[in-house]
């Protein structure tokens, strides 16, 4: 029997994103899942996210001329998941890598902050869905930002947790 898991995520719509100036479709399933921090301020609840979302969006499309927010996933420090790009979409998040991953960004900056067990459980139902569904692979690579360029992404407590996250 086919199980398809689903988790609940905030949609574009229901946080107010701008429609993005292009979409680009994502070669199925996702190979590899690329996580993220934001690098800014934790938040805390459904608005304060939502309003650092749209943040985030303006600074991706007008400062580093993207299309669209950069990462197909958020995690917000209330531990809900936000529809960034969303599944099938390529994103702009690790350059060179974008064809054949998936980015999750943690909302917040992991360098001396700990991704709370609800958050990284956040994430696990997320690949779960992904995987049931058909967006990625179902021997998906976890990966850190770090892991395919020079930067402290994703922090080094996200960085850390990520290394014990078991999956499935």
């Amino acid at each position: 029997m086919d199980v398809r898991v689903t988790v609940e995520v905030v949609t574009r719509g229901q946080w107010g994103a701008a429609a993005p100036r292009c979409r680009e479709t994502l070669k199925y399933p996702a190979q590899r899942v690329v996580k993220h921090h934001t690098a800014l301020l934790h938040c805390g609840g459904i608005q304060e996210c939502m309003d650092q979302l749209i943040h985030i969006q303006r600074m991706h499309m007008q400062d580093r001329n993207f299309d669209d927010i950069g990462y197909n996933f958020l995690i917000g420090g209330d531990c809900t998941v936000y529809e960034g790009r969303g599944w099938g979409v390529v994103g702009a998040h690790t350059k060179g890598n974008n064809h054949n991953s998936l980015a999750i960004a943690f909302m917040g900056n992991f360098n001396n902050e700990s991704p709370s067990p609800a958050a990284l459980s956040s994430v696990k139902q997320l690949l779960q869905c992904g995987v049931s569904q058909g967006h990625l692979h179902p021997e998906l690579i976890l990966l850190g930002d770090r892991d395919l360029r020079d930067t402290e992404c994703p922090g080094e407590r996200l960085y850390a947790a990520l290394k014990h996250l078991k999956f499935p």
